[in-house]
C-alpha cells in the first residue's frame, strides 16, 4: 500500500457506506465524516486498559483515552484494521468483537473536527504491553468506577471522544459481566 493511501481516510455516510477517500488532515479540517475505530481493551478484573496519547499527536496529546483508535486505510476491512493498530500502538494482539457503532462529531483542538463514523470494539488481555512512543506515552489499567469519577472530576484529561464513548461502553460491559453470571447460575 502507498504512502499516500495510509495518509487518507474513508469518507462515509450517515450508514457507513463508503463514498470516497479524502487525506486525513483535510477530512479533520473540513469535519466530513469519515470511517474510524476504536478498541477497549479490559484485563481479567475487568479493568480498561488505558492509553496516554504520545505528545506530538496532531490532537489529543497527553490526554488519556481507551486502548487503541485510528482510521482503516482504503481498502482494509475495519476489524483488520482494529488488530493492526492494536499491534503497530500497544505491541500485542487479541480476539476483538465489535460491540456497537456510533457516529459522533466534536471540536478539537488545533482548529480540526473529529466526525467520525466509528466502530467500537473490545477485547480481553492479560500480559505484556510494549507501546510504541511515538504513538503512546503511557499506559495504564483502570476500573471502570474509577473512570467515572475522573470522568466527572478531570473530563479535561480525556480525549473528546473518549468522554462520549465510555457510558455506552460501560453499560455493555456491565451487561457482558451480567451475563456472564446468569449463565453460570444455571
Amino acid at each position: 500500500m502507498t504512502d499516500m493511501k495510509r495518509d487518507e481516510v474513508i469518507l462515509v455516510t450517515e450508514g457507513d457506506v463508503a463514498t470516497g477517500t479524502l487525506e486525513k488532515m483535510e477530512a479533520h479540517r473540513q469535519g466530513l465524516l469519515h470511517r474510524a475505530f476504536s478498541v477497549f481493551i479490559f484485563d481479567p478484573q475487568g479493568r480498561l486498559l488505558l492509553q496516554q496519547r504520545a505528545a506530538t499527536k496532531y490532537h489529543g496529546g497527553l490526554l488519556w483515552t481507551n486502548s487503541c483508535c485510528s482510521h482503516p486505510f482504503p481498502g482494509e476491512e475495519t476489524a483488520a484494521a482494529a488488530t493492526r493498530r492494536l499491534q503497530e500502538e500497544l505491541g500485542f494482539t487479541t480476539q476483538l468483537t465489535q460491540i456497537f457503532d456510533f457516529t459522533y462529531r466534536a471540536e478539537v483542538e488545533n482548529g480540526l473536527t473529529e466526525h467520525e463514523f466509528d466502530h467500537v470494539f473490545a477485547g480481553r488481555y492479560h500480559g505484556a504491553v510494549n507501546a510504541d512512543p511515538s504513538e503512546v506515552a503511557a499506559v495504564r489499567y483502570a476500573s471502570l468506577p474509577e473512570l467515572e469519577g475522573a470522568l466527572k472530576t478531570d473530563p479535561a484529561a480525556f480525549t473528546t471522544w473518549f468522554r462520549i464513548v465510555f457510558p455506552r461502553v460501560r453499560d455493555w460491559w456491565n451487561k457482558q459481566e451480567w451475563e456472564t453470571v446468569k449463565m453460570q447460575e444455571r
